[in-house]
């Protein structure tokens, strides 16, 4: 049985990975005033572009309905059955519409990932692993939806003018955070994102103190595969957060660029590091 394994761009996975994992991506856009983009790592230039010019943030555009439809057939045509990871209910509308889709149609599944970027970035290849050891569609949904809480997905931003632009921060939060030059943690928590610890100086021992206290805090890895994921980053911020999971024993660590999704929330100098934290036992 042929099954594809798809997602949303905002998977944020290396091309590398998309094409020797036959990953099937649909893109989300992005509205950048009377400009449309196709979302993806390439899109982040262009929206700090944008938004240095006109202090605005840009939209993203899930797909609707009768997109999904079209986009489901095309796939069904060459596989047999589609397991589609959506981006988290939580966060977007996309999950919702694919459902809507799905059920008009036969052997599609809709995954709620309830989570963003790399976070679903796991739970693809996770799936798409299971898909090549010939389990069954459903059997591959359930396993997946049993993972899926393991995922620690989590980022510390740099500024926050960008969560302040989006109505998440007030500004008197934001004067005081620039003032005191702290660098919130986002934690992705039952689908969504929330605030947690707050670091103080450079981005660079930021970073290095953040992954001690994530990889402390969640302290039961699957070490076969880590993630870490920035909108920008200086080679100082990547470095540490490499050298903090090779310290705890990650074989194999990809860095990658965060999409349109997570740059157009949390601006630049954004970095996180994923993981599964089930030790593998699954």
């Amino acid at each position: 049985m042929k099954i594809a394994i798809s997602a949303e761009s905002t998977c944020d996975l290396l091309k590398e990975q998309i094409e020797e994992n036959d990953i099937k991506i649909v893109p989300f856009t992005i509205i950048l005033g009377d400009e449309v983009i196709n979302d993806g790592p390439e899109a982040v230039d262009e929206i700090f572009d944008y938004f240095k010019k006109t202090k605005s943030l840009p939209k993203t555009s899930a797909l609707n309905e009768e997109d999904y439809t079209k986009y489901f057939n095309s796939l069904l045509k060459d596989y047999d059955s589609v397991i589609h990871i959506a981006l988290s209910s939580g966060l977007s509308s996309s999950y919702s519409h694919a459902v809507s889709s799905a059920e008009k149609l036969e052997n599609v599944y809709v995954i709620d990932s309830q989570n963003l970027s790399t976070g679903i970035g796991l739970l693809v290849l996770y799936a798409k692993s299971l898909a090549v050891k010939g389990l069954k569609p459903k059997e591959i949904v359930e396993k997946v939806e049993k993972r899926k809480s393991s995922v620690q997905a989590s980022f510390v931003i740099d500024k926050l003018d960008f969560l302040h632009k989006g109505g998440r921060c007030n500004a008197l939060a934001l004067f005081g955070a620039n003032l005191l030059k702290i660098h919130p943690q986002i934690i992705v928590s039952e689908g969504t994102m929330k605030p947690a610890k707050k670091y103080r100086g450079k981005m660079g021992k930021v970073v290095e103190n953040y992954c001690a206290d994530v990889l402390t805090e969640f302290n039961n890895a699957d070490k076969s595969i880590g993630f870490i994921t920035h909108t920008t980053a200086t080679p100082e911020m990547v470095e540490n957060a490499k050298k903090a999971m090779q310290e705890a024993g990650f074989e194999n660590i990809y860095e990658t660029i965060a999409g349109g999704t997570i740059t157009a929330h949390c601006g630049e100098n954004v970095l996180g590091i994923l993981y599964f934290n089930d030790g593998g036992n699954v």
